[in-house]
């Protein structure tokens, strides 16, 4: 089933611009919060953030993507805020899954990762929001709001690339779930001719962590544990040419 992105968009572009975004608080209604991420840290402070807040309760915390899945079965809660790139099973599939069997749960991702295919992958799964980790306070609080009752918010840093790229509304945008997305296809090649990780980053002008959210997420798809199967892999899928006497 093809999944169309449908965003409701503010003047010029904008999802929901400042002065337009509503923070009425529903009186005697608690927003219920999961908190999915790999940092107990992060936790921490988003737990403490949310908790001085009189209308948001946070009921529970997950330490990956199959954790959070787990809680959010058990607690229902009303927004979960999930990271992107955790280890082991997909943020994206997680979101998935919880946005067919509970409808009643929100997704909004809250992740330092600003590429446009994780924006698309997150927003294809369903997420009611895509955040970036620098965002405000104030408005991560603003947002949770709207998006409690049934507003969506994407981060202006990446709304920007995907309205100028023409992403949104484009159904095959999505990436197969079986394959990579172009930008795994990218990272694969660069690393199967010999690049370092730090070195992609500098080529793609990405961070260094999301290079290796990229490796570690292509490589949990193809099922390869060392760099001799990425390039035998990155060969056999004709993502890079045998060498010349190979």
């Amino acid at each position: 089933m093809v999944c169309h992105v449908v965003l409701p968009l503010a003047k010029e572009g904008e999802l929901y611009s400042e002065e337009q975004t509503p923070t009425e608080i529903l009186t005697g209604t608690k927003i219920r919060c999961l908190i999915a991420d790999d940092h107990a840290l992060v936790r921490q402070g988003i737990r403490r953030l949310l908790q001085d807040e009189p209308d948001v309760e946070v009921v529970g915390e997950a330490g990956d993507a199959a954790e959070a899945l787990k809680r959010a079965t058990e607690l229902r809660p009303d927004i979960l805020l999930l990271d992107v790139g955790m280890p082991g099973f997909s943020s994206f599939e997680a979101a998935r899954i919880i946005q067919q069997d509970l409808p009643g749960t929100r997704i909004v991702f809250l992740t330092m990762h600003e590429d446009q295919d994780y924006v698309m992958q997150g927003l294809q799964a369903g997420a009611s929001g895509y955040l970036l980790k620098d965002t405000p306070a104030t408005k991560l609080i603003s947002v949770l709001r709207d998006v409690h009752q049934g507003g969506k918010f994407v981060s202006p840093e990446v709304l920007g690339g995907l309205l100028e790229n023409g992403k949104l509304g484009q159904p095959n945008a999505r990436p197969a779930k079986s394959g990579l997305t172009p930008r795994e296809r990218e990272v694969m090649k660069l690393l199967a001719e010999g690049n370092t990780v730090r070195k992609i980053a500098g080529m793609l002008g990405l961070s260094l962590k999301t290079i290796e959210a990229h490796k570690f997420n292509l490589m949990r798809k193809l099922d390869i544990h060392n760099k001799a199967e990425l390039v035998h892999c990155a060969i056999r899928r004709k993502i890079v040419k045998v060498p010349a006497g190979f």
